[in-house]
């Protein structure tokens, strides 16, 4: 059963053309509102995901990050090459929050902001580590 997210944004037809630039998504259809022309549902695929947008419906509690000032989540994409993924995105309008770091966790990672308020950590794996090893990387990179 997948777990998909669903994100609500200020603009949704600008997010789709965003995410189209900036991590290559695909739409697979929207529906919108015949009263006032907002997108109240669309799904995109990107790679192998799917994630499901509208715009803003305050009367339904569908409210985005940047009305709320922000938003604890962030979306892990797992990518062939962070640098040049972090590159699109930037160029398409996402703002770079961390530059493309190898991690003692066996990943290259890169956080961007996108114009919707949204957080993604594009992450590609670089080494396979073991959790084990993980944690004695952590221990060592923290003087535990």
């Amino acid at each position: 059963m997948p777990l998909i997210p669903y994100l609500v944004v200020g603009d949704a037809a600008e997010a789709i053309e965003f995410y189209k630039a900036a991590f290559a998504a695909d739409e697979q259809f929207r529906m919108t509102d015949p009263s006032d022309g907002r997108i109240g549902h669309a799904e995109l695929r990107i790679g192998d995901a799917m994630i499901m947008l509208s715009d803003e419906y305050p009367d339904f509690g569908a409210i985005g990050p940047d009305t709320l000032g922000g938003s604890p989540v962030t979306l892990h994409l797992a990518t062939e090459n962070v640098d040049d993924d972090t590159a699109r995105a930037a160029q398409a309008g996402a703002t770079t929050l961390r530059a493309p770091t190898n991690q003692s966790f066996g990943e290259r990672t890169a956080l961007l902001l996108d114009p919707f308020g949204h957080r993604w950590m594009l992450s590609q794996t670089i080494e396979d580590v073991s959790p084990a090893e993980m944690q004695r990387r952590w221990n060592e990179e923290t003087g535990a």
